[in-house]
């Protein structure tokens, strides 16, 4: 009876003006063959789009993961899948999630739950049939829209109203869903930064303050991942000129020692800001002449190849003052010995903090995006079958002292000056 009525509630919701968006996702994706599955399993089963994609789709914003909702338990979602030759694997099982995966792409399914327990960062769920119950243990309200495959909504908490009127307001009272989970706090900053068209609620506020230490139960790893997500939406540039955002995000990430960088930027900075990785913005916030990067990289346990070009940055700038001369000579050297993307972060880096905008930079990067990386000529046999040295040591010595050589002229040398240092 109540999914009768649970049908007749959302079905009584149909937004025409967003069915054609809803279409395209239909023709665009494999997505029906989810929808067939599952909807076929059993009388009762029904599966929706839920969350973001929604969101996506009602704010005219591009869809690039797609998740599902469903009514039945992960052991017949697999079930359903199987039945009709889907592969699946599964994600986040103790969670009810189950990821599909058809033509090389994926779909994220969760059947229906309830929180029996949390503690700040994990929760322990039951799973359950009701979609009100499952909308009303999400975040916020804007991502507590359904639709079935044809963009009829089932919206319980007029998510997209708030959508449309610029609010982030959490699912029932924000404490307890704040300490259901902290993370949740960042995850506020971010969708105010996306989406708000007012100011922050000096109650919410408040409450943030007073749980801000909950994030101190939240994975460096989660924090991190939800801050990439910010830059990721474009939405740094607005962050940066929201002062409460600022303050949660100084108090979350105390390394972030150089925000007002990105609050102060030059002409450069601001038309350039959209075009950084996000590793570049990690260099702008965290380097400095203390070893505060270094413990950034441990505490956040950054990549191999981000922690490479964090720290050629940092010594270039802070370790050997000879070496922070930004000249030709200089440059030709990064680029053999680190390659082109740490000369353009080297570059970039010394725009993005500077007061004005140093068109010699500019030019310095035009200059070398045409270049291409000098190939050392001479090999460790080279030596061993012109100056008949022995294999060993002192092969490895003597090409190092060439090297050197060639790079300090300059990357050139003569039979004769190779001689020299050799027999020297």
């Amino acid at each position: 009876m109540f999914n009768l009525l649970n049908k007749i509630f959302y079905l009584s919701k149909n937004l025409n003006v967003v069915s054609s968006k809803f279409s395209i996702l239909k023709k665009e994706t494999s997505i029906q063959k989810i929808f067939k599955a599952i909807e076929n399993y059993s009388e009762e089963a029904e599966v929706r789009y839920v969350g973001g994609c929604i969101r996506k789709i009602l704010n005219n914003e591009k869809v690039e993961d797609i998740d599902l909702a469903t009514n039945i338990e992960p052991i017949k979602v697999k079930s359903a899948l199987q039945k009709n030759g889907i592969n699946f694997y599964e994600t986040g099982i103790a969670h009810g999630t189950i990821t599909a995966s058809i033509e090389n792409e994926k779909y994220e399914i969760t059947s229906l739950r309830s929180d029996v327990s949390t503690d700040g960062r994990h929760a322990k769920v039951e799973f359950t049939s009701n979609w009100l119950q499952d909308a009303g243990r999400r975040d916020f309200t804007i991502n507590s829209i359904y639709s079935d495959i044809n963009g009829n909504l089932f919206d319980p908490f007029d998510g997209k109203k708030d959508l449309e009127e610029g609010k982030v307001k959490f699912v029932g009272d924000a404490e307890k869903r704040i300490k259901e989970d902290y993370l949740r706090i960042l995850r506020y900053i971010r969708f105010f930064s996306n989406y708000s068209k007012l100011h922050h609620d000096l109650e919410l506020k408040r409450i943030i303050k007073k749980n801000i230490n909950g994030i101190l139960n939240v994975s460096s790893e989660r924090l991190l991942d939800e801050f990439k997500k910010i830059f990721d939406s474009n939405s740094i540039k607005k962050l940066c000129e929201d002062d409460f955002s600022l303050e949660v995000i100084r108090l979350i990430f105390p390394q972030f020692k150089n925000l007002e960088v990105l609050k102060n930027l030059n002409n450069f900075g601001k038309n350039n800001l959209k075009n950084i990785d996000f590793c570049f913005l990690l260099s702008l916030l965290i380097i400095d002449d203390t070893d505060n990067s270094d413990y950034f990289i441990y505490k956040f346990n950054i990549s191999k190849k981000y922690q490479k070009r964090i720290l050629i940055i940092k010594d270039f700038f802070y370790k050997n003052k000879e070496n922070q001369k930004i000249n030709t000579q200089n440059l030709w050297k990064i680029l053999y010995k680190f390659g082109k993307e740490s000369l353009k972060d080297i570059l970039n880096y010394k725009l993005f903090i500077s007061k004005k905008t140093d068109k010699k930079i500019i030019d310095y990067l035009k200059f070398f995006d045409e270049k291409s990386i000098p190939v050392f000529p001479i090999k460790g046999e080279d030596l061993m079958k012109k100056f008949d040295i022995p294999q060993g040591k002192k092969v490895g010595e003597n090409l190092k002292l060439v090297e050197d050589y060639w790079i300090n002229n300059n990357f050139k040398i003569s039979d004769k000056e190779l001689e020299k240092i050799v027999k020297n």
